[in-house]
């Protein structure tokens, strides 16, 4: 099973590779100090498994990630970091990882963990995953209606950025929530405003709050 290693740490990064030398099935066949050399790694050695970091110059581990996923479908992605917030989770899962692991698992844990993702399974640190239980038993928000044409044309990515203008989010703390530039957040809204067919941000806030209303 073919593995790169996303990490900024050298030194994690040459104790994974060290850790993975022990065993039969796994080689590392790149290594990646950013998340633009992550993507351009993945594309040119086409590995089974990208194991990938979060915080890191340039492009981040979760926008890494979506790209990885959109150009690449059948490479599998394995978050290893030390984040385990909420936001961190759930984005990462959204963008197309197939797995959580903190940076202090244990070594049986790590080599399972690969495996397991690089077999198309999904695995989540024991942490992650009764936050992932408690996050989904909780009450749901309300669902948003799309009864107005245009909202159902919205990416999800979209719809993710209104949703977040609704809670009266700035395009900086959308782009620090969902891990991505503020020139993305922008973007994305240009796009979103089009779509609807209105002047501004606050006519798209009420179109979404009449929707829900409806």
């Amino acid at each position: 099973m073919k593995i790169v290693i996303a990490d900024d740490h050298p030194l994690f990064r040459s104790g994974v590779r060290n850790l993975l030398k022990t065993t039969d099935d796994l080689v590392v066949v790149g290594e990646a100090s950013s998340g633009d050399e992550a993507v351009e790694l993945a594309g040119a050695l086409q590995p089974d498994v990208v194991l990938m970091d979060i915080r890191m110059p340039g492009l981040n581990g979760i926008e890494a990630t979506r790209v990885i996923k959109e150009r690449f479908p059948s490479i599998e992605v394995l978050m290893l970091t030390m984040f385990q917030d909420d936001q961190s989770v759930f984005t990462a899962m959204r963008a197309g990882a197939k797995g959580y692991v903190l940076k202090d698992a244990d070594e049986a844990e790590l080599l399972q963990s690969i495996r397991m993702v690089g077999g198309g399974g999904a695995v989540f640190s024991s942490d992650i995953a009764a936050r992932m239980i408690h996050y989904f038993a909780a009450a749901p928000k309300p669902a948003v209606k799309a009864d107005h044409p245009a909202l159902s044309e919205l990416s999800k990515r979209e719809m993710e950025i209104l949703e977040l203008i609704a809670e009266g989010q700035t395009n900086a703390q959308i782009a620090a929530r969902l891990f991505i530039s503020v020139k993305t957040v922008a973007n994305n809204i240009s796009n979103m405003l089009n779509k609807l067919q209105v002047a501004d941000r606050n006519e798209a806030r009420r179109l979404l709050k009449e929707s829900r209303e409806s």
